[in-house]
Formats: structure tokens, C-alpha cells, sequence
């Protein structure tokens, strides 16, 4: 009797197991949309939209489940007749401009656009000011006297002619 109660329960955490581990990877069921137009905007869009968990991935190519979240919130929106620019700025009023692949160049996004410029600029500054210090430092350097020159190009002579005896 006890073996029996002890095989249903393996049975019964085993289907359990199973049945989690399926819904966790199921797929989205693409919308079904009665018109070519809105089938396309939907796909665009969800192009376009960042996943706010995995944050290089967007929307179509994220599994995570606010990614699955928000593929649903743009398909209603679109099925109750919102314009691409109304669902841009809902997603963006409600997560911010980091939501968008290409935000718009405003104050609090300026950073985003134009610290790369700056950063270049930065390194190209330090690489000049590098190079001018170094160019500064070997002029600065003292010219030979004629006996240093004279005891250094006697050592490269004995040298020579002990290689070649």
C-alpha cells in the first residue's frame, strides 16, 4: 500500500514538472489579425521595442515574460485602433525613453547621443598630449659630445671586428 501512495506521488510531481517546465517554454501564438496592415505594424513595433529585462533583445526575439507582457499590451492597442505614435508614447510615459531602440534627442537623452562624440574626443585629446609630451621629452634630450660619440662608435668597431675574424 505504501509503495502504491509513494508511486502516485512520483508520478503525479514528475507531471507537474513536466507541465511547468512546458508553459515556461511555450511560445507566443502570433496575432491574428483581420488586415495585412495591422499584422505589419505589430511586427514593426515589436522590432522596434526594447525588452526591458534582457535589454539587447528586443520585444519579437525575448522570451522573458514582460516581453510576452508587452507583445500583448501593443496587439490590444492596436486592435482597439491606437496609432503607432499613441502606443510609443504610452510604453514611453509608462517605462521611459530607454524602452525605444532611437529615443529622441531630448535633455535627459542627450547623454545617450552624444557621449560617444565625447568620449572619441576625450581619447583623441589624451592621445595628442601623449604624443606631444614624448616628442618633448626626446628633444629635450642632450646631443652627444664628440668623446661619447668617438668611445661609441670605437665599441661598435671592436664589435665588428670580432664578428668578422
Amino acid at each position: 500500500m505504501m509503495n502504491g501512495i509513494a508511486m502516485m506521488t512520483r508520478l503525479l510531481t514528475i507531471t507537474l514538472l513536466m507541465a511547468s517546465f512546458m508553459a515556461s517554454h511555450a511560445e507566443d501564438v502570433p496575432p491574428d489579425f483581420s488586415d495585412p496592415e495591422s499584422r505589419s505594424r505589430y511586427y514593426d513595433m515589436i522590432e522596434e521595442i526594447r525588452c526591458l529585462v534582457c535589454q539587447n533583445q528586443n520585444l519579437a526575439d525575448s522570451n522573458a515574460e514582460l516581453a510576452q507582457d508587452l507583445r500583448n499590451v501593443i496587439r490590444e492597442k492596436i486592435e482597439a485602433g491606437q496609432t503607432d505614435k499613441e502606443i510609443v508614447q504610452f510604453l514611453t510615459d509608462r517605462y521611459g525613453d530607454f524602452v525605444l531602440y532611437r529615443p529622441p534627442l531630448r535633455d535627459n537623452t542627450l547623454v545617450l547621443w552624444a557621449g560617444p562624440f565625447v568620449i572619441l574626443l576625450l581619447a583623441l585629446f589624451l592621445l595628442i598630449r601623449t604624443i606631444s609630451k614624448r616628442n618633448a621629452a626626446n628633444a629635450d634630450a642632450r646631443p652627444l659630445t664628440e668623446e661619447t660619440r668617438k668611445r661609441i662608435e670605437a665599441i661598435l668597431r671592436d664589435d665588428d671586428g670580432g664578428e668578422n675574424s
